[in-house]
Formats: C-alpha cells, structure tokens, sequence
C-alpha cells in the first residue's frame, strides 16, 4: 500500500480519448487522483460530477483531477458525453496501477466476496510526493474536502 509523504509510482495509462497520460508529464502540477469503481454507478457519478463541477477551483491550484477505474477507454468517454464531465478519466483495465497504488482489494457485498477498486483518493505535490490520502471514500462532500486539503497543502 502507499504511504503518505512517499514517491507515487509512475504511470502510463490512455484517457477517454485514448490519448496517452504519463505521470512524468503531470510533474509540476498539483494532481488529485481518484479511484473509483466504475463509470456511471450511483457513487460514482456523484463522485465524477462533483470533481467536475470544482474543475476550475483546482485549476486556479495549479492541480488536474484524474479518475481512474478499470473500465475501458470506449465506457470512460460514454460517461463524460453522458454526463457532461469536464475532468480526464484514464482507463487501467491490465489492472497494473491499480495494484501499484494498492487500491485493488477483495470486497465484501450482501455476504459475497470479491476483488474490486477500493475508492481512494490521494493528493500529489509537484514533485510527486503523495500529501494526503482517503481511503474508502464517502462520495457525498468529498470533492469539497479534498479542495479544501489542497489549498492548506498549496500554501505550506
């Protein structure tokens, strides 16, 4: 699992347009990056509409927001048209940064068991270091609770 205050692992994962997105090329920005389970469930949605809503509130923080799930590139850009999102969804269906950042973990649900995204957000400096992280994230508020982290980190 990551650690706070630890180099977030690198990463090379193609966007809804299929477009290729490398941490090395977020270095110097601010980046939020959310995991969720998948595109248009309930918590989910609410989850992606509210980060897109404050886009521009990170953006004057020098940050990008990027939900990643393990849904296909084809599905993320279903969601954003459908639901008019304005934040970069990477698709990880190897499952590979998944593992890396820790957030694939077996599940409990009605009694049955499975392995599935754990939702997990983390805030990553310019440098790449992870400042903060939620894990099982509550969707209602969150985006709000994380721009308000992101702006005491910002100042310090």
């Amino acid at each position: 699992m990551i650690k706070l205050e630890s180099m977030a692992p690198e990463f090379c994962l193609p966007n809804q347009d299929d477009v290729e997105i490398c941490f090395r090329d977020l270095k110097g920005k601010w980046i939020v990056l959310y995991f969720y389970p998948k595109d248009n469930t309930p918590g989910c949605t609410t989850e992606a509409c509210d980060f897109s809503d404050t886009a521009s509130d990170f953006g004057a923080l020098n940050a990008v927001v990027i939900g990643v799930s393990a849904d296909s590139t084809k599905r993320h850009r279903a969601f954003i048209e459908s639901k008019d999102l304005s934040i970069t969804l990477l698709s990880d269906e190897s499952k590979t940064m998944l593992h890396e950042y820790g957030v694939w973990q077996l599940k409990k649900n009605y009694g049955k068991e499975y392995m599935g995204i754990s939702r997990t957000t983390l805030i990553i400096n310019p440098d790449g270091i992870i400042k903060a992280i939620w894990e099982k994230v509550k969707v209602k508020d969150h985006a709000k609770e994380v721009r308000e982290k992101l702006e005491e980190l910002a100042k310090s």
